[in-house]
């Protein structure tokens, strides 16, 4: 699968101030860049896929336009705006799980409804590409995005008690629209219970009843049960009701054996989730990756990736950064232009091509293609 560049472009440029999204020529993105030439090939002849974006919520929050080309992230690098289209294809980022977060503040039927409006919303956003942006629900769909030269974006929800009020939970949502929902988020719900801090709800921090029947109904659904923001209990609790012949996955998390932290997987975690054939996104936050004493800039990524790796195996990784989620990501790491700074780490480390392959995408790709093939899939 090659990248955008080498495509026919899908339409105008969707920002009228600017040319058509793209990624530039190898040469050009190591000069920008500071990497070798290396490095920059390699983005752009690797599948990338990130599969953790909340660029969703900035347009939710200030009206923020991720289809208009924009300037460094908000402070530099602090919180949001990481990501634009034209970013987006600079960096060269085939897909993406972009995430439709939930408000647990809301009432019950308030956050069905919510999400209805906001799935509405993100494919407004998708449509109003020009062709630029094409949802994706499957592995057929993906490789059809791609080839047509577009991003493909696969919608997701963080927090699945959006789907409480639902008439017939996972079931209800339209047309298979999504690919992946977290369990919960940032506080516990009656779902189960968060690894956060702000989890102050449940005591005994299982899953619950309702908890598990989504488990369930997501699995029936095809539809990826994503364990990153579990509390501990939650998460086996979790791997107990999932059927095992399914991938899990946990798209944005930092791994204790690199840096012990409240939001990141121990190494049974790690190697449960490998066991299923799922894999693990790294996240680009420093608040979770960066240990006293270590790397300052990308490196702390790839530690925490090559922990993953030494556990679980070099099958059971990804990149899941969670830009414009309110992170702040290492310093040369700023926003989405940035990914080839990330395979020049990769190399620096003694990464050879396949495993750098198998990390930006293609392990994601073959989870994606075992649980949900599409046409003329098995």
């Amino acid at each position: 699968m090659t990248g955008p560049t080498a495509l026919a472009p899908p339409g105008p440029s969707p920002d009228p101030r600017v040319g058509p999204p793209a990624m530039p020529e190898p040469g050009e993105v190591a000069r920008r860049l500071g990497i070798s030439e290396e490095a920059a090939r390699l983005a752009r002849d690797c599948e990338v896929v990130d599969l953790h974006v909340d660029t969703f919520i900035p347009p939710r929050l200030w009206g923020y336009d991720p289809l208009r080309r924009h300037g460094a992230a908000l402070a530099g690098r602090w919180f949001f705006g990481h990501l634009d289209l034209y970013r987006i294809f600079e960096g060269g980022l085939g897909g993406a799980m972009w995430s439709i977060t939930t408000n647990p503040i809301r009432g019950r039927r308030g956050r069905w409804r919510a999400f209805q409006r906001n799935l509405a919303g993100l494919r407004a956003l998708v449509d109003r590409s020009g062709g630029w942006m094409r949802v994706a629900r499957d592995a057929t769909e993906y490789r059809e995005a791609r080839a047509a030269g577009a991003h493909a974006v696969l919608i997701s929800v963080q927090g699945g008690n959006a789907l409480d009020g639902a008439p017939e939970g996972a079931a209800s949502i339209p047309d298979d629209a999504v690919v992946r929902v977290t369990l919960v988020h940032l506080t516990d719900s009656g779902l189960g219970a968060t690894s956060s801090p702000l989890g102050l709800l449940r005591r005994d921090k299982r899953l619950t009843p309702a908890g598990r029947d989504l488990v369930r109904r997501l699995d029936e659904r095809r539809i990826f049960v994503d364990l990153a923001h579990a509390h501990e209990r939650t998460f086996w609790d979790a791997v107990d009701a999932h059927d095992r012949s399914l991938p899990l996955v946990a798209t944005h998390t930092g791994v204790v054996g690199a840096r012990p932290h409240w939001r990141n997987l121990d190494d049974r975690q790690l190697e449960a989730i490998a066991d299923t054939g799922g894999t693990v996104g790294i996240i680009f936050s420093e608040q979770f990756l960066r240990r006293p004493g270590g790397p300052r800039d990308g490196r702390m990524v790839v530690e925490h990736m090559e922990h993953a790796i030494r556990v679980a195996g070099e099958d059971s990784v990804s990149v899941g950064s969670d830009y414009d989620g309110a992170i702040t990501p290492p310093r040369d790491l700023r926003g989405g232009e940035c990914y080839p700074r990330l395979v020049q780490h990769m190399l620096d480390a003694g990464w050879g091509h396949e495993r750098i392959a198998k990390v930006l995408g293609g392990n994601f790709l073959r989870c994606l293609a075992a649980l949900r093939p599409g046409r003329g899939g098995t």
